[in-house]
């Protein structure tokens, strides 16, 4: 059983869907919890249903300013940060031949602009320290490519080259920077996804979601719960010469 009695750890984009899960298993190890994103009212029904203590700070994670003011705050009451799990992040659909440069800069500031921003002020805690874990949630988009979400795609793969680098240049440092790369997890972002294929294409919403299902070889959609089980298991002592990796859990889709 992975004992994170005594640490502090922040997740972004603890709302809902992969991060809540994520919170509520570093909680369950005993791991005092920040949770960070942009709704209070979210992330406060999450911080109340936890294990044990817990505390919200709301900032969006493209806001550099907002997050290490956010970040300041949590470490003055609460104590350095040891845990840091990146998994702010979003998705928008869109024909790059067509698209809007915004839909582009979005993606990249959400996506791989964000983890710069907690990184960088996370980083000099853990270095004092010696010790550290930095798990960003990546995605399966990081490992391969789709059609009409190259922004997004881009910044992942954008993800996982800084996950490779920075575990590289910390390496000995006692701190480990690894990715985890869901496939199609069945979270509010995956249901917003769908209405998007409803909408542009006229299937109905089990058609669409049946094809995105039949993405994974096990024929099934990944359950937030097992990302989060991976993200847990990275965080502990036994994950310890376990860095710069970028794990799918994706039932075998980017093995084929």
């Amino acid at each position: 059983m992975v004992d994170l009695r005594d640490t502090h750890a922040l997740v972004t984009g603890a709302g809902s869907g992969i991060g809540e899960q994520v919170a509520r298993a570093l909680s369950s190890a005993g791991a005092c919890v920040s949770l960070m994103g942009r709704t209070h009212t979210t992330l406060a029904s999450v911080a109340q249903s936890l294990d044990y203590k817990s505390q919200i700070a709301v900032a969006d994670v493209t806001d550099r300013s907002g997050v290490a003011e956010a970040i300041e705050r949590l470490v003055d009451q609460h104590g350095p940060i040891e845990i840091l799990v990146n998994n702010a992040g979003g998705a928008v659909s869109e024909s790059f031949a067509v698209g809007e440069s915004d839909c582009w800069d979005e993606m990249i500031n959400v996506n791989l602009n964000g983890i710069f921003n907690t990184t960088r002020c996370v980083l000099p805690q853990m270095k004092k320290l010696a010790s550290g874990r930095i798990v960003t949630i990546a995605s399966t988009a990081g490992l391969k490519g789709y059609p009409y979400v190259v922004g997004y795609c881009a910044a992942k793969h954008g993800a996982i080259g800084f996950t490779r680098a920075l575990a590289a240049e910390l390496a000995g440092s006692g701190i480990t920077v690894n990715a985890v790369c869901p496939g199609f997890t069945d979270t509010p972002m995956l249901s917003r996804s769908i209405d998007t294929i409803v909408s542009k294409t006229g299937r109905n919403r089990e058609e669409a979601r049946a094809d995105l299902t039949r993405m994974n070889p096990q024929g099934r959609l990944i359950q937030p719960a097992e990302v989060a089980d991976c993200v847990l298991w990275l965080c502990s002592s036994a994950a310890g010469s376990v860095n710069g990796q970028a794990l799918a859990v994706d039932g075998g889709e980017t093995a084929l």
